[in-house]
């Protein structure tokens, strides 16, 4: 499935910490992506959580789950008490901190736009 920008759904989701990649059924596709949710802690990474193919191999007999952290979902209340918009904020000249521009750079889809160089760091002038 895609984006009408071509983009593919699973690949943004799993690289947006909104989806796992599972190698046993995906050989390995989404294995950039998940690295990188991972390493910079967005979406699901944000909390701990297990794996389900892990909690289902450990807990074969019905064992129920133990409750746990959130797992990073955003919700409106969350942006609202941020003092982040999720208006278009697409250039660095329109983000005041470095604080923002990450921010952005986790939680936007365009966010990646803010790091030209892909080295992690949004907006090299603020930050």
């Amino acid at each position: 499935c895609r984006r009408a920008d071509g983009t593919s759904v699973a690949a943004w989701m799993v690289e947006h910490g909104q989806a796992l990649d599972w190698p046993r059924y995906s050989h390995g596709a989404y294995a950039g992506q998940h690295a990188k949710a991972e390493a910079a802690k967005v979406g699901l990474w944000a909390g701990t959580f297990q794996a389900p193919w892990d909690w289902r191999a450990g807990h074969a007999n019905g064992a129920k789950p133990a409750a746990s952290k959130p797992l990073g979902i955003i919700s409106r209340r969350l942006v609202a008490q941020s003092g982040y918009s999720c208006e278009p904020r697409r250039t660095c000249k329109q983000i005041g901190s470095c604080e923002e521009a990450n921010w952005y750079l986790q939680n936007r889809p365009w966010g990646g736009k803010l790091d030209r160089d892909k080295d992690g760091i949004p907006c090299e002038s603020l930050c």
